[in-house]
């Protein structure tokens, strides 16, 4: 056979190779299911919602004292010492020394009228007090008014529950009960049956802290706790056989 021939006929061969390959590659990418979940499970996804209510144990109070003057040094010197007065009376008063923090020291130049000459200094320490017995909270807020004088600034106040686990396990479970809830209904709804738990994700949300005006009198605030609501919303995805 002619060399051009024999070249002809084996270039043949390897093209009818090549496109039974391409056959066999095209077979194998399409006949098995996608990875994960075949492709005609049945599934619901719901969203629940639960929420319990719990009675507050804890008051924290953030507070600053608050000094102008002419100097740096005059400044923080005046706040500091107002400061460590107020830390002294509420630790005298029964509040444990480890429940008072420092949440901020501040030092802010005063400008004159025309904006540019620096008449003064503004010194500003915050503190945050944990008051555990809700019953003195109000004396408690009193005292450091009438300790710090007018340079006192209560910025707010936060009620919280020490302890709130057990609150979370009852709403977390109740957020999955009424996804349940909803979950079987569609269930039924379509003729099917819940099946197995696919997943669960869930989001919690915090009360927002109880605000308080600046105080520059002391006198008893009436402080009341109310309730605090612990919620939960879980999102569930469920087969339906």
């Amino acid at each position: 056979m002619p060399i051009a021939a024999r070249a002809k006929t084996r270039l043949s061969v390897l093209v009818a190779a090549g496109l039974a390959v391409l056959g066999v590659t095209a077979c194998d990418a399409t006949s098995g299911p996608t990875a994960g979940a075949p492709a005609d499970t049945r599934q619901v996804t719901v969203v629940g919602a639960g929420q319990v209510q719990g009675t507050p144990d804890t008051l924290t109070a953030s507070v600053a004292m608050e000094a102008i003057a002419a100097d740096v040094t005059g400044a923080m010197n005046q706040s500091s010492e107002r400061q460590q007065a107020v830390i002294d009376a509420v630790v005298d008063a029964g509040v444990a020394r480890e429940d008072i923090s420092t949440t901020q020291v501040s030092l802010q130049p005063q400008f004159g009228a025309d904006g540019t000459a620096i008449i003064g200094y503004r010194a500003s320490n915050s503190i945050d007090v944990k008051i555990r017995d809700l019953s003195a909270a109000s004396q408690a807020l009193a005292l450091i008014v009438s300790t710090g004088g007018d340079a006192t600034r209560i910025n707010s106040v936060n009620y919280s529950i020490e302890d709130d686990s057990q609150l979370i396990r009852d709403a977390r479970a109740r957020a999955f009960e009424d996804a349940k809830g909803r979950a079987e209904q569609y269930a039924e709804l379509s003729g099917l049956e819940l099946g197995n738990v696919i997943s669960i994700s869930e989001s919690v949300g915090a009360p927002p802290p109880t605000p308080m005006p600046r105080a520059d009198v002391a006198m008893a605030v009436p402080l009341e706790p109310g309730e605090q609501t612990v919620g939960f919303s879980v999102t569930v995805v469920w087969e339906l056989d």
